[in-house]
């Protein structure tokens, strides 16, 4: 997926763990760790600006976009010949 969700390591910049940034932000430890680990296939808006909220970032400071990969992480090109 081009979309890179890089909640990890604005979670380290500010020094909070999963735990806590889950009971800030009303969300379950499991959802958390499906979004931080690049499994989640959407985000609510309002649970984008509570992250950012809790961390004091903004989208960009979390979402990464990388053109060219597949899901797979395969570049577009190469499966496409």
């Amino acid at each position: 997926m081009p979309i890179i969700v890089n909640l990890d390591v604005m979670m380290a910049k500010r020094k909070m763990g999963s735990s806590e940034l889950a009971s800030k932000i009303d969300l379950t430890p499991a959802n958390l760790s499906i979004l931080k680990n690049n499994k989640a296939k959407a985000i609510r808006f309002t649970t984008l600006e509570a992250i950012c909220r809790a961390l004091n970032c903004q989208p960009g400071d979390i979402l990464e976009y990388l053109p060219g990969e597949n899901e797979d992480g395969t570049d577009k090109k190469e499966s496409e010949e």
